[in-house]
């Protein structure tokens, strides 16, 4: 498990530098093996050091990329593959454990389609306003995947929210339920925005 100070999604992207020595160790068991490894939001605390206190659902992250600088550090890059729910916390020896199970999605709903248009369109906005205020943009052109399971996730991944609101749409299990926050937290943003463009 690799608690962090941002939340991943499923289907999106996680670049990391590991230079600590226990998830140095971490990265080369994955390496050795599966090349997965769980992600949490961490709740209070740091990443660095240890004694945190995490939050019990994450993403299942798949390595894509790495590479090994010389003095032992590693830059990866990880997918998201799948929500996680971490049933019981194990000693962090040598880096830290957990009993998890994989979350299965819950189909969407036709209703999950229109949310989904909404989502995109919404997420569109949100981003010309945040580049206009100089914000880096995602790379490539917007679009969303045409099942709303996954569009939700791809839209959260690349929206600019603040990671206690990412979360909590990592922790929804109802699809139409995820779409319908997201949207109304791309709305506030999307309003926020344009007060600040407004003071320009």
């Amino acid at each position: 498990m690799f608690p962090l100070g941002s939340v991943l999604f499923p289907h999106g992207v996680l670049p990391l530098h590991v230079f600590e020595p226990r998830y140095r160790a971490l990265v080369e068991h994955c390496l050795a093996g599966e090349q997965e490894f769980g992600v949490v939001l961490i709740e209070r605390g740091s990443e660095v050091g240890g004694g945190d206190s995490r939050f019990d659902v994450g993403s299942v992250a798949r390595i894509v990329e790495v590479s090994r600088l010389p003095d032992g550090r590693y830059a990866l890059v990880a997918v998201g593959t799948a929500r996680l729910r971490v049933h019981t916390w194990l000693p962090d020896d040598p880096y830290p454990l957990a009993a998890i199970e994989v979350v299965d999605e819950v189909v969407a709903t036709p209703a999950c389609v229109d949310a989904r248009a909404v989502v995109e369109q919404l997420l569109r906005r949100v981003l010309a306003l945040a580049s206009e205020l100089g914000a880096p943009q995602p790379p490539g052109e917007l679009r969303l995947d045409d099942d709303p399971v996954r569009a939700a996730f791809e839209a959260a991944s690349v929206a600019p929210i603040g990671s206690f609101d990412a979360q909590r749409l990592l922790e929804l299990d109802d699809p139409e339920e995820r779409l319908d926050r997201l949207a109304t937290l791309l709305t506030e943003t999307a309003e926020l925005l344009e007060l600040r463009l407004g003071e320009q």
